[in-house]
């Protein structure tokens, strides 16, 4: 099956939380998919992060060499980690230490436009209270997004994917209870 890089993908709000977001179903082992163990979508990554990601980068972001891909990993897992546990409201200094070793690691190894440094400069940003507070794990993908709205009141990562499949699935159970009680 084909895989594109399309809106849906970069709903995160920042560019850190769109890279942890490129493993697809984390916790579930069987399904779970990594976007970045395909070369070819971690090569194409950068362009389509440039286009569609809402925190959009000063410059065109450029493909990550080879060598550089481990460090690109180890950021989005300590990305994920740290800013899952903010989001359930278990901060960790430990986990806030690991992020900051990271993009640390990253920032000294790359510069403006690397798809690494512009990713560890996303997560510097995201590491504030007031971010922090924005942040929100989507009940039905289970992805990272940062909740902008007025009143902080958005429920799924993109109510045009995850959203109507969280109110698609109500409506069947709805109708199979209405069905089973008649």
């Amino acid at each position: 099956m084909a895989f594109s890089w399309t809106h849906h993908r970069f709903s995160g709000g920042a560019l850190a939380l769109d890279v942890a977001n490129s493993v697809i179903l984390r916790f579930d082992p069987a399904r779970s998919i990594d976007r970045f163990a395909d070369p070819a979508n971690l090569e194409a990554f950068p362009e389509a992060a440039t286009r569609l990601c809402l925190e959009q980068p000063a410059q065109a972001l450029s493909p990550l060499p080879v060598g550089r891909v481990a460090s690109l990993i180890a950021l989005r897992e300590a990305i994920d980690r740290h800013f899952r546990a903010e989001a359930k409201g278990v901060p960790s200094a430990l986990l806030l230490a690991d992020l900051l070793e990271e993009i640390a690691r990253a920032l000294r190894a790359g510069q403006s436009g690397d798809l690494d440094f512009e990713t560890a400069m996303s997560a510097l940003r995201l590491v504030s209270p007031s971010r922090s507070a924005a942040l929100k794990i989507c009940p039905n993908c289970e992805w990272l997004f940062l909740d902008r709205s007025k009143n902080r009141s958005r429920a799924w990562c993109d109510m045009a994917v995850c959203g109507n499949r969280a109110k698609a699935r109500l409506h069947y159970h709805r109708k199979r209870q209405e069905k089973n009680a008649s």
